[in-house]
């Protein structure tokens, strides 16, 4: 690519993203940063995130589709831990320590990029749990621009928080067919955070206290970008997210590349997993992976090596090195004929290699999203955030896949998800809504398209 150089920049435009520097928000902020990047050379694109974040993004490079174009600059805002904090190891403790530091640390990073390129900014993109950014772009006197990665129902419980708790309180029971398009949703699929009691009851998380503010803040915005498909929504839900809000962009799952890029030569990928599974029969092997972010619980570790061994089912399992000693002795030996175990795999890619017949999942929406491009039927283990949320979509609204009974592995309700999804007429029918969700995606990419180039417009406009 030709460098692009200051002077390149010549419609005056900068438009800064503020990254959620946990879990996968920054890497699909990033994405889709690259998108808007290329699509408008002409203007200069600030990232701000925390130091560790960026450093880890940036590493994970490994690929020409992840170059990053000349004109994003990347600058490090502060963490919010204090100077000699320890942290205790709870996965929520940074999180709302970060969001306690907010929007201060968020306007000393945005001075210094002002500063460093010497350009003001236009437009300011955030996450949408950065609902402070509202009021630093109302301060900046600039729009405001929040993007949902999260699941559009998860998002629609965000903005619905107050009345959720007016009207379940404490409780862990019932439905949510009070809000347009949660019908199938239940109360225990809500985060944790939802649920929280109101600030006067007892204190209220950080976390807890920027979800409840969503419903007030986010209509505010000048528009808001759905990583995700307008078309996997119930229609009731997609009418009212847009009564509320301004204008609704369905830009497409950030994480994928549509219509679907060929898969490269088996021989270029180093971890040997194309390679591995050239060799087996169609549909006929099991992906299990739980993201980076996603914490699996060692008892359901040590459940699905025991189903894997028993079962003699084919199977590639992304597990990092340090969770290989919970592993059971002498697994790893027992099923080397028939099993690759491997500390990083290239998830896109395996779940589109025609040998691949089911998906062991958290429920993290880039995961989903890459399953149902490529026709994956699921076995879904949610952990925490929106996970059940998204189980609950696969089971009941989409079908392409089932919630391990009890939503916990254990060694034989995993056999039996195995042979629901492999051997029954369940199956059947799960492996064909899987199918005709992939098809719905590859059809909507057109649509995504169009809302794409619509915020193109829109962050050029300004």
């Amino acid at each position: 690519m030709q460098a692009i150089t200051e002077s390149c920049y010549s419609e005056g435009k900068h438009v800064a993203l503020l990254a959620f520097p946990f879990g996968s928000h920054p890497s699909s902020s990033l994405t889709l940063l690259r998108k808007l990047a290329t699509a408008a050379p002409n203007i200069l694109f600030s990232f701000l995130n925390t130091q560790n974040s960026n450093h880890s993004i940036l590493s994970k490079t490994k690929s020409d589709d992840d170059i990053v174009p000349h004109n994003i600059k990347f600058h490090d805002v502060t963490d919010g831990v204090p100077e000699g904090h320890v942290l205790t190891g709870n996965p929520i403790e940074p999180l709302n320590l970060f969001l306690n530091a907010m929007p201060e640390n968020l306007r000393k990073g945005i001075d210094m990029a002002e500063a460093k390129t010497g350009k003001r900014i236009t437009c300011l993109l955030s996450d949408a749990f950065l609902t402070c950014a509202s009021g630093i772009a109302e301060d900046m006197n600039v729009p405001w621009i929040p993007i949902s990665s999260c699941l559009p129902s998860a998002l629609s419980a965000h903005v619905y928080t107050d009345l959720i708790r007016e009207c379940c309180g404490k409780g862990r029971s019932g439905k949510l067919d009070f809000i347009p398009g949660l019908s199938a949703m239940h109360v225990a699929d809500l985060p944790e955070e939802v649920l929280s009691p109101s600030a006067g009851d007892e204190e209220e998380s950080p976390l807890s206290r920027t979800l409840s503010q969503m419903g007030s803040v986010l209509p505010r915005a000048s528009a808001i970008i759905m990583g995700s498909f307008e078309e996997l929504n119930p229609p009731p839900l997609n009418h009212d997210l847009k009564s509320k809000f301004k204008n609704v962009l369905y830009v497409g799952a950030l994480s994928l590349s549509l219509p679907p890029l060929p898969l490269p030569p088996s021989t270029s990928d180093l971890t040997g997993c194309l390679s591995w599974l050239d060799g087996k029969k169609c549909g006929s092997v099991a992906y299990i992976g739980f993201g980076t972010a996603a914490a699996l619980p060692h008892d359901d570790l040590i459940a699905i090596a025991e189903a894997l061994q028993t079962s003699e089912t084919l199977f590639i399992w992304s597990l990092s090195n340090n969770l290989k000693e919970f592993l059971p002795e002498g697994f790893l030996e027992k099923t080397r004929m028939r099993g690759k175990v491997a500390p990083w795999t290239p998830q896109s890619q395996v779940l589109a290699h025609a040998s691949v017949g089911v998906f062991v999942t958290h429920c993290g929406a880039n995961s989903i999203y890459e399953s149902i491009v490529n026709g994956v039927p699921l076995i879904c283990r949610p952990i925490f955030a929106d996970h059940h949320m998204m189980g609950r979509m696969i089971e009941e609204v989409w079908g392409n896949g089932i919630i391990v009974e009890g939503g916990v592995i254990t060694k034989n309700r995993l056999l039996k998800s195995l042979e629901i999804v492999w051997g029954h007429e369940q199956g059947k029918v799960i492996r064909e809504k899987a199918q005709a969700l992939k098809k719905l995606v590859l059809q909507a990419t057109g649509h995504a398209t169009q809302e794409f180039n619509s915020l193109v417009e829109l962050i050029s406009a300004f």
